[in-house]
């Protein structure tokens, strides 16, 4: 429906994906007016983007670009009150384990990357894989992560160091690092 520009496929998208989007735009941004911005803001992305954009699963296109809008809202909202939060943090956290991304000539050596990482979550228990991807995918909080799975907060944190090191193995076995 969007490639003919018909509005109701934005109030499908809101019945349909409404609740997941506020979800990662909350859990990133931790206010909800700002959240609520934000997907508004990636609704009118993907109207604009599609057509000619011809996404294969629309799901994850609308999610990526929700992503990204609430990491540059969060990113502003940092460089302004020159703070932490549970982005930097959570990205520091992965740093020595992941390769900057923003040169141009790692663009390759990116895409595999993220294809193994992929594919090593795909290798863990629901539970594990669900904390790795709310930690370093959704920014939540190991407060957060510790309620909503039942655990203590060393817990979560301990299994998150351990992920990371078995993430770390994993991509010297694939020889990515």
């Amino acid at each position: 429906m969007l490639n003919h520009r018909e509005e109701q496929a934005l109030t499908e998208t809101i019945n349909r994906y409404g609740a997941l989007c506020k979800e990662v735009a909350l859990d990133i941004l931790g206010n909800e007016q700002d959240a609520e911005e934000c997907i508004n803001d990636a609704l009118f992305a993907v109207w604009r983007a599609i057509p000619p954009a011809q996404p294969e699963n629309y799901r994850a296109y609308l999610l990526k670009i929700l992503r990204n809008l609430a990491l540059d809202k969060c990113k502003r909202r940092q460089r302004e009150k020159r703070g932490g939060g549970q982005y930097a943090a959570a990205l520091d956290e992965l740093a020595d384990v992941l390769p900057d991304a923003q040169n141009t000539e790692k663009l390759v050596e990116h895409r595999m990357m993220l294809q193994a990482v992929t594919r090593f979550l795909e290798t863990l228990p629901q539970v594990q894989r669900d904390l790795f991807v709310r930690r370093y995918w959704r920014f939540s909080s190991f407060e957060d992560l510790a309620r909503d799975y039942g655990m203590t907060v060393n817990h979560v944190r301990v299994t998150l160091t351990r992920l990371r090191k078995r993430l770390q193995k994993y991509l010297k076995k694939e020889r990515l690092l």
